[in-house]
């Protein structure tokens, strides 16, 4: 499984967040929050959804599936002139990240994050950077559905 590598120019999202770990997962109450609203957003860019991870510097260093991170969900936006309530806006930094696709029920995905993290990072002449990682959910995306596909972006800068 290769990436390619791109560069993200800054983008501005507009969602909602909630904090979990891997181990209390809150993804689905997060979903099932969002997902009903998210047609109050008026000044979307595109169909994607944005499914964003914002985890502390080091967080992958001693990996504890009990430490708290930041998830949203989220739209791409042209600005944050409406803000629908009890929605929250983002700026995503823009940067270098490794893309991958990854097709397959999203329940199953543990193991691309694990050869992405385990396997490809620390032999690729990447680290990770301390910047939001994401998934872009698109049309081909079915949850649950084996055929799902899914971009998973990861950041990452020049090894020093």
């Amino acid at each position: 499984m290769e990436p390619r590598i791109e560069t993200l120019p800054k983008k501005k999202l507009i969602g909602k967040r909630l904090k979990m770990t891997f181990a209390d997962n809150k993804t689905h109450e997060l979903w099932k929050g969002f997902m009903p609203r998210r047609k109050e957003i008026q000044n979307n860019i595109g169909t994607e959804l944005y499914s964003m991870q914002i985890y502390e510097p080091l967080f992958f260093e001693n990996f504890n599936p009990t430490k708290e991170f930041e998830k949203w969900a989220a739209v791409e936006v042209t600005d944050f002139d409406t803000l629908p309530d009890e929605m929250e806006t983002f700026t995503l930094k823009g940067g270098l990240y490794a893309v991958f696709l990854y097709r397959g029920a999203a329940n199953a995905a543990a193991g691309t994050f694990q050869y992405i993290l385990g396997n490809w990072l620390p032999g690729s002449g990447y680290a990770l950077d301390n910047r939001p990682h994401f998934e872009i959910l698109g049309e081909k995306y079915k949850r649950e559905d084996p055929g799902s596909e899914e971009e998973i972006w990861i950041p990452i800068k020049p090894k020093d």
